[in-house]
């Protein structure tokens, strides 16, 4: 490729010049190609350590003027043919030029303008996003697709040099990390190490310093262990491992393959060897960790942060922190933790203006509200630019109102729903629907307030101290602000923790769990949903009906339709927005919870941030992310409760026990109004609360736990201790528990007071930070999608393994195969259709498809015919005999059905197979070469009828007129018919069409292709001539008992033949054409040439002898000549004619047939071995990267 000109010093240091001319030079790295002993040696490990672009470059074309000591470096390639190609065209068009030049700078003024022309024309078509990436980092880009076999689809990231430990050597190179795959590469003396990981194969990603290893990364999959060490940066890297493992994660788990963001920034300044992946996954790491501190939506990205301070009028001084804008919100964090934190929507702002600045104060913003708050940052660094970023953003923020103000908290119950405008519904109009009925109090008030009217208050200490606890709310609303630009501090947190009051419980749940931000920016979207999900039934709707009564029956707002009908509602509507997850056992139970403090719409929005958001993963059809935090709260057992865990893990409770602490946050364990306010710090704190208070339920039963034998009493000890935590403040009626019946014996174990149970987690395992959770869940997320992994495999090995002759194993590795293929489609094909191959929530065996192009690769690395060039052709065949639903995608079922047959099918079934592949649907009709092939295929349901009733020998109208004449089947007589049609039909040899003389032709090509790589290739030709003239003959005798009548043809005996001499002719010329053009498909020779055309001229002149050995058919002899001598005068004399339409035979001569040679039946009967396949399929990958690192390979540079 042509290269922006580079100064060169040393020209011949390390070089060997092949080619000169007054102007230019062309040289070759030494130790490249022709061996270079161990100067090539020393120079190929010293590029590699360097990170040299010679090892992927290694020729070059220098320019050079007269007497000059300064050379420029003008063009590179990776082979001889580029690298000459580039010489000849310098010599065929500047020479001439450059000789009219007198002086020697010109010359290079004029050599290096012409080389950028180049360069820039060539540039013009490319993509700008490679503009981004500097020229360095294209150069190992470059460098690891050649090294790894990899296509140009495959985004490198980054890459770093380290060690790689093999055994007890470290091998210094360089470790690339791609988008799917993580490579190492060295070359030291000589020795070559090559290693290329999948990231979805990885099971642990470990980042540890031990004696053996100092301070490495390890990385694990199911086979084996390696070992990583000695980098600059290994924070930095083990980062980008972590965040492309989980890419990779997410993939395995809903099919979401890796999508680069097109809209990412320009940076300010060229940073030296940083992709724009590398900064594409920097921001996505940066805006996550933003969007869970703030908990802001998904869609919210980070444009900035910067140091300031935030005057906080509660405290009077200022506090020191972060100020962060996105394009939706102002946030403020405090360096201190708990100090203060801050939210200001971008909807909420009014003003914005720059104040003085003065050396108490300087470069102050102020920033106004539409609640009449104002907030003053300071100590600004940049405060200009940044308010112009702020008021871009104003500029593109809608003018909407606040999504939930005090006065809207608490409308009259005689005010009906007002919805507001929605794509699907008018401004104003409210849906005629017994959904939207105004009847309906559930639509603006919480079910709690609407069913606590009727009950009197109790006044009491209860009643009082609920009453003051709402009245430190408001003094707190007032000395803190309320809505969502309240600051939060430590004080805030306190009041969460001694319990938020019933009445302004759905307020604060909304806020401190971002669920109003999301409400408040898609007005009328709940509505429009609710509409939309209307009516409609799926699978998600029928397990909600089922369980919409299982739902806090307990509670008297669900013993009747209106609370019932507010759950279905909100459920179904979540179910449509997100049919990923759809709906979950134990999204009831904490749904109904939402709906007794927050009206429909409200609970939905609580419901997207839980599900989305605040317990990620966790309610899909695999129930991943509480497995995940399953794991994290056994090794957080492990780490505070070392005794306890290794107990418990004698018992294999642990997981057994807390997997429905998680999944409804104690609301299914705990009695309702203990568990309330659990769910209260969670909003607040997140999931670090939920551990804690775990981890505080284990700890207090800890010794009791330690007495247990076995799993039953661990989980009644556990069962009756949170049964009896009770909440001793509630102001609410007493709600009966189910798990009551847990208590055995008189005396009623201790009842807990659950403000204490809080105090405790907060005192023993309050260090619990949310960044070190979600670290542990990286960890474990691995390990549980890997074991789910494996778990689907053996579901799918299970369910077929009586179906298929298979081994276990090899259906496990088969498997492999299969969703590697898959996924690999996912890398580098088209994402959009791979996707929609992959449904996570249908059965395993057809979660994963493959189309027809994937089928051929795997049928040519594992079939055991082998028919050269021929058998994608077979494949394709195949593929359409497999997918019985024509959507142009099979399933691992039937993938192993056909593999099946070809393996372990006696020979029966193998040529059943074979005779299947050569009619229709496998052989569709634009593979037949004649129009009579196309027109039996159309016309199908008329011509092989009547050969089926003519051969079944009863009389058809006899038949016919019987069923005229029958009565009307009465419901039995269809319902025996209807089981009948269900059973499965064990398919007989004699319902197999009929094959015509054209699907004769092609399986004779076929065969001829499958037979030319066999060691006993001449005795197969051989029988293959003589089945071939046989049911030649059979046909020719069919087609005249077909022509002259059913006595006549009787009186004939089968082995002499009266038909015409020129059909015969006709007919045996075709098979011969046939065969003929099957010799021209096996593969072309090679580098070896001389010895493959001598090969194939043995096995035409074998394939000649053989014919005119044939006993039956003198004719093909004959012809057969003539394929050896295509040129010669008997192919001109010799016309070939059209196929013969009438001329058929059936599978049950075919198969006699064959029989008769036992060079046929011993190729048909041999068995063949899969492992052998398998393992050269799963080390293809390796045999790719030896191949592309060989110096003959011309990979042009120039095409990327």
């Amino acid at each position: 490729m042509w290269i922006t000109p580079e100064e060169v010093l040393l020209a011949n240091a390390l070089w060997v010049s092949e080619r000169a001319n007054p102007y230019f030079i062309l040289q070759r790295r030494k130790g490249h190609g022709r061996g270079g002993g161990i100067t090539g040696l020393l120079v190929g490990t010293l590029d590699v350590v360097l990170d040299s672009s010679a090892r992927v470059a290694p020729y070059r074309i220098l320019h050079q003027t007269g007497e000059s000591q300064i050379f420029w470096n003008i063009a590179c390639g990776s082979s001889r043919k580029e690298i000459t190609k580039h010489w000849e065209w310098l010599e065929a068009n500047l020479l001439q030029t450059l000789s009219i030049f007198d002086n020697d700078d010109d010359i290079t003024t004029f050599v290096k303008g012409k080389i950028q022309g180049i360069i820039a024309e060539e540039n013009r078509g490319i993509r700008p996003l490679d503009d981004e990436d500097p020229g360095k980092f294209r150069e190992a880009e470059l460098k690891m697709r050649k090294l790894f076999g990899m296509p140009e689809e495959e985004k490198l990231v980054n890459y770093y040099p380290c060690s790689y430990w093999k055994g007890r050597v470290p091998r210094q190179g360089w470790i690339y990390l791609s988008v799917n795959h993580l490579c190492f590469y060295s070359f030291l003396l000589g020795k070559e190490v090559s290693l290329v990981v999948q990231w979805t194969d990885i099971t642990q990603l470990d980042k540890n310093a031990t004696l053996v290893f100092p301070e490495s990364i390890r990385v694990s999959t199911r086979d084996t262990e390696h070992f990583f060490s000695m980098f600059l940066n290994i924070n930095e890297t083990f980062k980008l491992m972590e965040q492309l493992a989980n890419i990779a994660m997410r993939q395995l788990l809903d099919n979401e393959s890796f999508a680069a963001d097109r809209s990412l920034p320009k940076p300010c300044k060229t940073l030296k060897n940083v992709s724009a992946l590398k900064r594409d996954l920097d921001a996505r790491a940066k805006n996550e960790r933003y969007r869970a501190l703030f908990r802001l939506t998904p869609d919210e990205r980070l444009d900035g942060h910067t140091d300031c301070t935030l005057w906080t009028p509660f405290a009077k001084m200022h506090v020191v922190g972060q100020m962060f804008v996105s394009n939706n919100y102002i946030c403020f964090a405090s360096r201190e933790e708990d100090l203060c934190q801050l939210i200001i929507p971008l909807r909420e702002v009014t003003i914005v203006e720059k104040a003085d600045s003065s050396s108490v104060l300087p470069s102050p913003l102020s920033i106004s509200t539409k609640n009449k708050m104002t907030f003053l940052f300071a100590n600004l660094k940049d405060r200009d630019f940044l308010v112009q970023r702020i008021s871009d953003f104003l500029q593109r923020t809608p003018d909407r109102p606040c999504g939930l103000s005090v006065q809207s908290e608490n409308p009259s119950p005689s005010t009906p729903p007002s919805w507001p405008p929605s794509p699907s519904l008018g401004a104003g109009e409210i849906p005629q629907s017994k959904h939207f009925s105004p009847d309906l109090l559930t639509a603006k008030h919480g079910l709690l307030k609407i069913y606590q009217q009727d009950v009197p208050e109790e006044l009491g200490p209860k009643a009082t101290r609920e009453k003051m606890k709402e009245e430190s709310w408001n003094i707190h609303f007032f000395e803190f602000g309320r809505g969502v630009c309240m600051y939060r501090t430590s004080k805030t947190r306190e009041l969460v923790l001694n319990g938020i009051p019933e009445s302004l419980r759905g307020e604060l749940w909304l806020l401190f769990s971002g669920a109003q931000n999301e409400m408040a920016a898609h007005p009328g979207y709940y509505g429009s949903l609710v509409e939309q999900a209307m009516g409609k039934c799926t699978l998600a709707t029928e397990e909600i009906e089922r369980d919409l009564h299982r739902s806090m029956p307990e509670h008297h707002a669900f013993q009747n339709e209106m609370g019932i009908a507010a759950l279905r509602r909100v459920l179904t509507a979540y179910a449509y927005r997100n049919p990923g997850i759809g709906y979950c056992q134990a999204m009831n139970i904490v749904t109904s919870v939402l709906l007794l403090y927050c009206n429909e719409e409200e609970a939905f929005w609580l419901l997207v941030a839980l599900c989305e958001r605040m317990l990620p993963d966790y309610y899909n059809t695999r129930v991943v992310g509480a497995l995940v935090d399953q794991g994290v709260f056994e090794e957080l057992t492990r780490e505070v409760l070392p005794l306890l865990y290794e107990h418990m893990q004698d018992l294999g409770v642990i997981s057994t026990i807390s997997l429905s602490w998680f999944l409804t946050l104690f609301l299914s364990v705990m009695p309702f109004d203990s568990a309330v306010l659990l769910v209260d710090c969670f909003f607040y704190e997140g999931i670090k609360v939920i551990f804690q208070v775990s981890l505080a339920v284990l700890h207090a039963n800890m010794d009791q736990l330690l007495a247990c034998s076995d799993e039953g009493e661990a989980m009644t000890i556990l069962g009756r201790y949170l049964d009896n935590v009770v909440n001793k403040q509630t102001v609410s009626p007493p709600i009966p528990h189910l798990h009551a019946l847990l208590t055995s014996g008189n005396t009623p174990p201790p009842e807990i007071d659950v403000f204490e149970l809080i105090k405790a987690s907060y005192e023993k395992f309050g260090s619990l930070r949310a960044d070190v959770i979600e670290q542990m869940r990286f960890k474990q997320r691995l390990k549980v999608i890997q074991s789910l992994e494996d778990t689907a495999k053996r579901s799918v090995v299970r369910a077929i393994m009586t179906e298929s002759a298979f081994t276990i194993e090899e259906l496990e590795e088969l498997y492999v195969l299969f969703k590697a293929k898959h996924i690999m489609s996912c890398y580098w094909g088209a994402s959009s259709t791979a996707a929609e191959r992959h449904d996570p929530s249908l059965p395993y065996l057809e979660q994963y498809r493959i189309d027809c192009g994937q089928f051929a690769q795997l049928f040519s690395a594992l079939a055991p015919w082998s028919c050269g060039l021929h058998s994608n052709t077979l494949a394709s065949r195949l593929f359409r005999l497999l997918d019985q639903n024509k959507d142009s995608l099979i399933n691992f079922t039937e993938f192993v059905t056909g593999l099946s047959g070809m393996y372990h099918g006696d020979m029966t079934e193998k040529l059943k197979l074979l005779y299947k592949l050569h009619m229709p649907p496998a052989l569709c009709p634009e593979e037949a070469e004649s129009a009579l092939e196309a027109t039996q295929f159309f016309t199908d349901d008329d011509t092989p009828q009547g050969e089926e009733l003519k051969e079944g020998g009863d009389g058809a109208t006899g038949d016919t007129d019987e069923k005229k004449e029958e009565k009307p089947k009465d419901y039995k007589y269809y319902l025996r018919m209807w089981a009948k049609e269900n059973e499965p039909k064990k398919e007989n040899i004699k319902d197999l069409p009929r094959m015509n003389q054209e699907q004769f032709i092609e399986m004779c090509k076929t065969l001829y292709n499958m037979f030319s790589e066999d060691p006993s290739e001449q005795e197969l030709y051989h029988g293959i001539a003589t089945v071939a003239s046989l049911l030649l003959q059979i046909g020719e005798v069919g087609k005249k008992f077909t022509n002259n009548g059913g006595k006549k043809a009787e009186s004939q005996p089968p082995c002499m033949t009266d038909a015409p001499q020129p059909e015969r002719e006709d007919s045996s010329s075709e098979v011969c054409k046939a065969l003929a053009e099957a010799q021209l498909e096996t593969p072309p020779p090679t580098a070896n040439g001389s010895d493959e055309d001598t090969k194939d001229d043995t096995s035409v002149s074998s394939y000649s002898v053989v014919s005119a050995g044939s006993l039956q058919c003198e004719d093909i002899a004959e012809d057969t000549v003539l394929i050896g001598c295509m040129g010669g005068e008997g192919a001109d004399r010799r016309k070939v004619s059209a196929p013969d339409g009438d001329w058929s035979i059936t599978f049950e001569q075919v198969l006699a047939s064959f029989l008769t040679e036992t060079s046929l039946v011993d190729y048909f009967e041999k068995k063949h071995d899969i492992q052998s396949k398998m393992m050269a399929c799963k080390s293809l990958r390796a045999v790719e990267r030896q191949t592309s690192t060989s110096s003959d390979l011309d990979f042009s540079l120039s095409a990327h």
